[in-house]
């Protein structure tokens, strides 16, 4: 028997096969969707995280909603610094 729920959380990542809690590589995608069930909903937004390990050892985040930038992070592993930006384009 399944449930009923207001929000639905399909969720997509690289190293998943199917939906579940994770931690995620390199990317992870969530489509959230609104209504009354899994089979009664509708499309809301879209979220996703991104990493990338550069050239010069740093990493970088990107969190995007609906396929836009919100927000980039650069993560310094040498000295363990975190710097944060909003992106306002």
């Amino acid at each position: 028997m399944s449930q009923s729920y207001p929000i639905w959380n399909d969720v997509t990542a690289c190293i998943y096969k199917s939906n579940k809690s994770y931690g995620v590589r390199q990317e992870g995608a969530v489509d959230v969707k609104i209504g009354t069930s899994g089979s009664n909903s509708f499309h809301f937004v879209s979220h996703k995280v991104t990493h990338r390990k550069n050239e010069d050892g740093t990493r970088t985040y990107r969190f995007y909603v609906d396929g836009k930038i919100i927000k980039t992070a650069t993560l310094n592993t040498n000295n363990e610094i975190l710097i944060t930006e909003a992106d306002n384009e």
